[in-house]
């Protein structure tokens, strides 16, 4: 069996590692012109199914450097005024296994085969039952699944769903990252918290590794190079509605609505790094009307993109690869035919990639109350 996985994010990713381990020949295609072109470098909290599903995609011989790199982590989830008194709760303590993307990304990334540069432009059904996907810059690709997951602008979607349409929130946000210093200790408790300020939130969460990365790798499995960085702390702030940068740095804009806040709240965005910065839009993908099984489908933000207030886009794109996977092995073995087992696979995501959905904007609007739920 030969599978095409269109994007190098988590969940594609994850399940063309998944796949290799399994004898099952599979091949990345990325848009972008190489694996670093953008910067992926933010915390996630992985819920149990998402980190099971991660760790069950990956080579049982990285699992003690994968242990090595996450944190586990709790939150309060208090709600502070700018001068960081507690104000309010949003809900129950959250925990979690807290990863960055950037460092999972390229532990995922060790030992694929990944075309960069590949921006498909549409995919062909053969007679035979194959795929052939077509692409801007580079030959065509042939295989016996193609897999969309190529985000919430899906390209794979626009074919095989053109119907299912992202819908925008209206909902902006400025996010970045600062390196973690004893000089932050005190503002520890805001940390996976929101703090309420005229208009807008700030969000705070800490990344802190048990060894950095890339020591961790050299140590544990030389074979993967993973990045050289530290501790830091990951901020978001949600914008008023129609938020906008007006020209102004992603720093300038977030310290412009933070006139009297806490000294500490406003250091911690000036020695943001700035290339690790940017403005992004809330956007969400509610899986439509199903397809009629065949030889392509869809994974992660393709189908299901959440708001991040819910804290499940990635666990559900990681679920996603590692359910596929196991469906796909069975065809493999012979246990089932590939199209019966695509089916069961897109089954069970419909269900929980829409509950995904719903559940996260449920938690929209305790950010950001103005946002367009429909």
């Amino acid at each position: 069996m030969r599978v095409s996985v269109i994007g190098a994010g988590l969940g594609g990713l994850a399940l063309a590692q998944g796949l290799r381990g399994a004898g099952i020949e599979a091949e990345v295609f990325e848009r972008d012109p190489g694996i670093v072109a953008r910067f992926q470098g933010y915390r996630l909290v992985l819920n149990p199914i998402g980190f099971q599903a991660v760790r069950d995609c990956l080579p049982t011989r990285w699992h003690p450097l994968l242990d090595e790199i996450v944190m586990e982590a709790s939150a309060e989830q208090l709600i502070l005024d700018p001068q960081l008194n507690e104000i309010g709760k949003l809900g129950a303590s959250r925990t979690g296994i807290v990863v960055d993307r950037q460092v999972l990304r390229h532990l995922l990334l060790t030992g694929l085969t990944v075309h960069t540069d590949a921006a498909l432009t549409g995919y062909d059904v053969l007679p035979d039952g194959q795929v052939q996907a077509n692409f801007a810059h580079r030959d065509p690709a042939t295989a016996d699944l193609l897999v969309g997951a190529d985000g919430v602008t899906s390209a794979v979607r626009g074919v095989l769903s053109p119907d299912t349409t992202p819908t925008d929130t209206g909902v902006r946000f400025v996010i970045g990252r600062t390196p973690l210093t004893d000089e932050f200790a005190d503002i520890s408790k805001a940390f996976g918290s929101k703090i309420a300020g005229d208009g807008v939130s700030l969000l705070l969460g800490a990344m802190q590794f048990r060894t950095p990365p890339k020591q961790a790798a050299e140590q544990l499995a030389p074979e993967v190079t993973l990045p050289d960085i530290g501790d830091y702390v990951r901020w978001a702030m949600i914008l008023p509605p129609n938020g906008s940068l007006d020209n102004a740095t992603a720093q300038d804009a977030v310290l412009s609505h933070m006139h009297g806040w806490h000294p500490q709240l406003r250091a911690l965005i000036e020695q943001a790094d700035p290339d690790n910065s940017a403005l992004l839009s809330i956007r969400v993908v509610h899986p439509g009307q199903r397809w009629t099984p065949g030889p392509v489908t869809l994974l992660g933000d393709a189908i299901h993109a959440t708001s991040p207030t819910g804290g499940n886009g990635a666990n559900t794109a990681l679920r996603d690869a590692d359910v596929l996977r196991r469906s796909l092995i069975e065809a493999n073995e012979g246990r089932q035919n590939l199209i019966s087992a695509v089916d069961d696979y897109e089954r069970q995501m419909f269900e929980y990639g829409a509950e995904a959905v719903r559940t996260s904007l449920e938690r929209l609007p305790a950010f950001a109350p103005e946002a367009k739920l429909s």
